[in-house]
């Protein structure tokens, strides 16, 4: 799906979306209307950072931001358990996974908690957005956070995607079983496992900083149905604006 269509989808449905979001708490944070992420630091006085903060994300990473990445370390991915359920929270569909999976990265292990989904995706490439990006969460004891992004281009069907929107919730608040193995879960990493890092935030409040951020290199694909698909449940974009690098840079 072309991105010009996502903006317009939006555009048309932004009102629906908007009267959603204002049902749920009269200061909720959204993505349309007075709950805009440029009003996010006004709402409450925790949501400081998503105004103050100088680490924020998304970004947009460009070839001047980058530099070498020679000391890139691998993340040793063990995901080995499967899904528990998939939840319509009113900004996002979420997976929720099973206790017992991680990453081991700076020599911490960090446990895959759930992974989202972003339309268009938050974070752009040489200023190109992607029609989906998806969010693997996880957590350190310490309570540190590391998300690994994943970005999806426009193609064929995902297969993986398909099991995922054939169980999402239509409603906020809504919940569903979801039986994603291990393997599964998996699979929706590329198997070049290259990626850009940087240290941002989280994209939705608090908008907490020190976020240990890993985008992947390789994208995968979805189809121009599925997003219409996602979109739909969502009733409008669902991605925060890329922030200023400032004086970040991507390795």
């Amino acid at each position: 799906m072309s991105l010009s269509k996502i903006v317009s989808a939006g555009a048309v449905i932004a009102l629906l979306g908007s009267s959603l979001l204002a049902s749920e708490h009269a200061n909720h944070w959204g993505y349309t209307g007075h709950n805009n992420p440029g009003h996010w630091g006004e709402f409450d006085e925790k949501n400081v950072m998503c105004k103050l903060g100088s680490n924020q994300s998304p970004i947009n990473i460009t070839k001047d931001v980058i530099i070498s990445d020679n000391d890139m370390q691998k993340i040793k991915f063990d995901y080995t358990t499967g899904s528990t359920d998939v939840v319509d929270n009113g900004h996002t569909i979420q997976v929720n996974i099973k206790d017992g999976s991680n990453i081991v990265v700076d020599g911490k292990t960090f446990a895959l908690k759930q992974f989202h989904f972003h339309t268009p995706s938050e974070n752009e490439i040489d200023g190109k957005h992607f029609p989906l990006e998806a969010h693997f969460v996880h957590a350190a004891k310490d309570g540190s956070l590391a998300v690994v992004a994943v970005l999806f281009h426009e193609g064929a069907k995902n297969s993986l995607l398909e099991k995922v929107w054939a169980k999402m919730p239509h409603e906020a608040g809504d919940k569903a079983n979801i039986s994603l193995s291990a393997k599964e879960i998996n699979a929706f990493l590329p198997k070049d496992k290259n990626y850009y890092r940087f240290s941002g935030s989280l994209t939705t409040p608090p908008c907490s900083e020190g976020v240990r951020w890993f985008v992947l290199k390789s994208y995968d694909s979805i189809s121009e149905p599925q997003v219409e698909q996602f979109l739909h449940v969502m009733h409008h974009p669902n991605n925060r604006p890329v922030q200023p690098i400032n004086a970040r840079k991507v390795i």
